[in-house]
């Protein structure tokens, strides 16, 4: 009965390296929330984003997954370097697809340690409310599968004629010998 009406004033929004951040429990009900939220650590581990013009395409962040939330598939360009990133990389693969399921993900932050490029990063957004569990699986690409289907192609192309070459040189190689 005591807590019930010891106060009901509103719990004031202070910063967590505050020195009165925990005391502040004590004579507070509730924030008001959505309306009032507390001050977010800058360390904490919390929604993934990719800036997917930096990315290489390197797979490490899936292979580094405990859950296998991230799905990438890579296209190799045709053309040699078809970019460079923030930092200076060169970009020698298309990302076709670059999906992570935030349901699986379990908020690890290994793939944000071992991306080269520093391109998948935690942003400070907790909240993500859904109504459909499909709604957590993120696209990051900023290819159209029609796009991708053709670089598919023109690669297919490519180590087709570079296998036809190979064989013919052989064919000449042999046939000369």
């Amino acid at each position: 009965m005591k807590t019930l009406f010891t106060s009901n004033s509103k719990r004031k929004v202070i910063s967590v390296t505050d020195n009165n951040y925990f005391k502040q429990q004590e004579s507070t009900n509730t924030i008001q929330y959505p309306k009032q939220a507390l001050p977010v650590p800058e360390v904490g581990r919390y929604q993934l984003d990719v800036e997917i013009d930096d990315c290489i395409v390197c797979d490490l962040c899936a292979k580094i997954c405990p859950v296998n939330c991230i799905d990438i598939e890579s296209i190799k360009s045709t053309e040699g370097v078809i970019g460079e990133t923030s930092d200076g990389s060169k970009k020698m693969l298309y990302a076709a697809k670059f999906d992570i399921d935030m349901a699986k993900c379990m908020y690890c932050g290994l793939c944000t340690i071992v991306c080269p490029t520093e391109c998948i990063t935690m942003t400070n957004q907790y909240d993500r409310t859904v109504f459909q569990l499909a709604d957590l699986n993120y696209e990051f690409t900023d290819m159209s599968p029609e796009d991708a289907a053709e670089k598919r192609r023109l690669f297919d192309e490519q180590q087709a004629a570079k296998a036809a070459a190979k064989a013919a040189a052989l064919k000449a190689k042999e046939g000369g010998a």
